[in-house]
């Protein structure tokens, strides 16, 4: 039961990235997942939460620009990143939460588990 993600890479200030997360050994949509960075010397926090429900959460840094979504039917994850800034410069990983009603929308990382190697995003002028 893995994730991986893919589709980091550098961009100019105000440009877009889709990072992807695809899932093996488990069906994806059963669980709330979501999308962490962590920068160097920094804590890991959370982007955005998408639980069983499809319903989502947004950490306020990014309200606005990133959107979190997935295709069940790939057993994908993926973050849609806009208008993106020299802070969004991060390690993005995603994790997995709780199955079901347990899931929820919390955006504190210690609920999540089963991380991915994560994909590097580098935004420069």
């Amino acid at each position: 039961q893995v994730q991986r993600e893919s589709g980091g890479g550098s961009v100019q200030i105000g440009g877009s990235l889709r990072v992807t997360c695809t899932a093996s050994g488990y069906t994806l949509r059963d669980y709330s997942m979501g999308w962490f960075r962590q920068a160097p010397g920094k804590e890991r926090e959370a982007v955005a939460i998408m639980d069983s429900d499809g319903d989502t959460n947004y950490a306020d840094f990014v309200k606005g620009r990133f959107t979190i979504s997935r295709d069940n039917a790939l057993n994908t994850l993926y973050l849609q990143m806009n208008d993106l800034k020299p802070e969004d410069t991060a390690m993005y990983y995603c994790g997995r939460g709780g199955y079901l009603s347990n899931g929820g929308l919390r955006m504190d990382p210690k609920g999540y588990h089963h991380w991915g190697q994560g994909t590097q995003v580098t935004v420069s002028s």
